[in-house]
């Protein structure tokens, strides 16, 4: 009798068991693992450019990125110089080049493109941003 019973349970452990395995690969299958996304990526073009402008101002120490709300459409990008890093900033640190992503911004600029060109009209950062649900006809502000 002891030996039906231990067989038993090691029957009713190894169900268990497998059960227990089957809910877990069930609840992973249903899971989308998404790769972590950089908060903001820099291209080729914005870093030398980037690099240019903290080169004449000797006290920065990087560029402050964030959004305020305004323009026709919501929100709107804001670009300054940095001195120092705020305590909850997020910073992004591309080949040399130091960005700080405002408090209020990081989840509005999470996997964003940041470049730069010039044309004859006009010299600009220009954000590539997969958040963005519309823009207004000027391109000026956004929204979420």
């Amino acid at each position: 009798m002891g030996m039906v019973g231990g067989g038993g349970r090691r029957e009713t452990l190894r169900k268990m068991a497998a059960v227990a395995l089957r809910a877990t690969v069930r609840a992973a299958s249903k899971r989308r693992l998404m790769p972590s996304r950089a908060a903001l990526l820099l291209t080729p073009s914005a870093v030398n450019r980037l690099k240019m402008l903290l080169n004449d101002k000797p006290g920065c120490i990087g560029l402050k990125v964030g959004v305020r709300t305004r323009g026709c459409n919501g929100l709107s990008y804001v670009i300054d110089y940095a001195k120092e890093k705020g305590i909850f900033d997020e910073e992004v640190n591309q080949d040399g080049v130091r960005v700080f992503i405002d408090q209020k911004a990081q989840l509005t600029l999470l996997g964003t493109e940041m470049d730069f060109i010039e044309t004859k009209l006009s010299t600009e950062f220009i954000f590539n941003n997969p958040n963005i649900k519309g823009t207004c006809g000027c391109g000026e502000s956004f929204t979420i």
